[in-house]
């Protein structure tokens, strides 16, 4: 292993971050577990970052990219018709309630977040977009723009004009003890006096996370995306709803993250666990704006035959299954739980969840201040016992966690006593 590592250090950016100090290489999968190139077995918390939906090595999945593959045609593009891209988006269009809906598939979330970006801007005529604090949209020169993360950032330059809003900043003094109600109420106020003050009349778009990833799964008070959109509608300012990381069940009480809300947006990008591990994400708008754009365009690889096989077994496999209601059991198990735990630990400065998606905060125990250097510690402990999570927030301080959506109650229990005897281990060290 330490060979491979020295390869990947020679070749690979040093910006692409490897977990743990010694890295492993997972060289099989099952179900819900990961096996490493030394032959150890881990339940797997973070899937592939919240990319492998339903496991590994999946039969219907597996089965219906063979039963592709066996064709021959791994690809033709989009100048032909693919039956399982229109199957695929029909079915998306159904489940997404937006009205005439359509769908455009690219290759990842970073393109799907450009494509709803390049829709809102040519509908409106205006380069300027809201975004929210503590956001993370891709990595793409116009998904950094309207990433409200600096640790993500690599550059002040922009192609958009973006303002960006509270929402998911709570422990910010400011709004300390407040009810979700007044909370609500003051980031409304503040996002009135933002198109007053700080914008012209033709804003664009709001894109928001309904519980964001990278930012540690810090997530608004149910009903802060409705209140805002009264707000655009005033204006008729679109409505993005990031659900690369919140759609397809995992939060367990809705199907999409921003149905938590109770709105419906303009339009929703996607991607990630569609594919279950194979490349695919896209864009489910109105059709009013999706078939707005004058000029031609395609996606070489979006949407391609391979891609479309497994996001159909995997989307078939999620609704058959009710994995909606199967997160919101174990995830109620793994967030109950911890919640309960949470006092007892110094270290533990937050918890928060919902459904198959939770986090901890660790803080220092004498100050209260985040601590990167205690999650990693909790990344080594947790991996030395045989679970896989992973890391993040604005302070580089939360675990987040996000197992896949056919975790077993059995092992929603296993994972939770792991983490409950890691966070015990790393406690003691740090108040000793």
């Amino acid at each position: 292993m330490s060979d491979l590592l020295a390869r990947h250090r020679a070749v690979i950016p040093n910006w692409v971050a490897l977990n743990y100090q010694e890295p492993i290489e997972i060289a099989n999968g099952e179900g819900n577990r990961v096996t490493d190139h030394a032959g150890r077995t881990y339940l797997d918390f973070f899937a592939g970052i919240l990319t492998n939906m339903i496991g590994y090595d999946v039969a219907e999945v597996r089965e219906a990219v063979e039963r592709q593959l066996a064709t021959g045609v791994v690809h033709t593009s989009t100048a032909y018709l693919l039956r399982g891209q229109v199957e695929l988006a029909e079915k998306i269009a159904r489940l997404s309630g937006i009205p005439d809906a359509k769908v455009f598939f690219v290759n990842s979330g970073t393109e799907a977040n450009e494509t709803a970006l390049l829709l809102a801007t040519y509908a409106r005529k205006s380069d300027q977009v809201l975004a929210m604090r503590q956001s993370y949209h891709g990595r793409s020169f116009g998904a950094v723009s309207i990433t409200g993360n600096r640790g993500w950032k690599n550059s002040a330059l922009s192609p958009l004009n973006v303002h960006f809003l509270h929402g998911t900043d709570r422990h910010l003094p400011q709004f300390a003890g407040l009810s979700d109600a007044d909370y609500i109420k003051a980031c409304v106020e503040d996002l009135r006096h933002t198109l007053a003050t700080a914008t012209a009349p033709d804003v664009a778009a709001l894109i928001a996370e309904p519980i964001q990833g990278v930012g540690g799964f810090t997530m608004a008070p149910d009903g802060l995306f409705a209140a805002y959109k009264e707000v655009l509608d005033e204006q008729g300012i679109l409505f993005i709803s990031d659900e690369v990381q919140t759609g397809w069940g995992r939060t367990g009480s809705s199907f999409w993250g921003i149905g938590n809300h109770d709105v419906v947006p303009d339009m929703m990008t996607f991607a990630k666990g569609l594919g279950n591990g194979f490349a695919v994400g896209g864009v489910v708008a109105r059709g009013d704006l999706m078939d707005a754009l004058p000029a031609n365009g395609l996606s070489t690889f979006g949407g391609n035959p391979i891609s479309m096989a497994a996001a159909n077994a995997t989307l078939d496999y999620v609704l058959d299954h009710d994995l909606q209601a199967q997160a919101a059991r174990t995830g109620a198990i793994v967030n109950e739980g911890l919640a309960q735990a949470a006092p007892t630990f110094k270290v533990v400065g937050d918890v928060r969840g919902k459904g198959l998606m939770f986090a901890l905060e660790m803080v220092d125990p004498g100050s209260g201040a985040p601590s990167p250097a205690l999650a990693a510690a909790m990344l080594e402990e947790t991996k030395r016992r045989g679970l896989l999570i992973g890391k993040g927030g604005l302070y580089g301080h939360a675990l987040r966690m996000a197992p896949p959506l056919t975790l077993t109650e059995a092992e929603a229990k296993e994972g939770l006593d792991i983490l409950l005897g890691a966070l015990e281990t790393v406690n003691a060290e740090a108040i000793k």
